[in-house]
């Protein structure tokens, strides 16, 4: 029967067991966890909006420069 793996973070070159943090701690974790997600989903939505202007723009000054 397989070994249950446990799981470990690391913070600062530093392992920890997550079965060993304080209920205050794992709450620190959730939240640095949920926000490095919604950076993640920001820089994508960026992204897409910075194309979005991009391809505007070009359509704008083509447009103007049509004769």
């Amino acid at each position: 029967m397989a070994k249950d793996k446990k799981q470990t973070i690391t913070i600062d070159n530093k392992e920890y067991n997550t079965d060993d943090l304080k209920p205050e701690q794992v709450i620190y974790l959730n939240h640095i966890t949920d926000l490095d997600r919604k950076m993640s989903q920001l820089n994508f939505n960026l992204e897409q909006l910075k194309a979005g202007r991009d391809t505007f723009a070009r359509l704008l000054n083509d447009s103007l420069n049509i004769k």
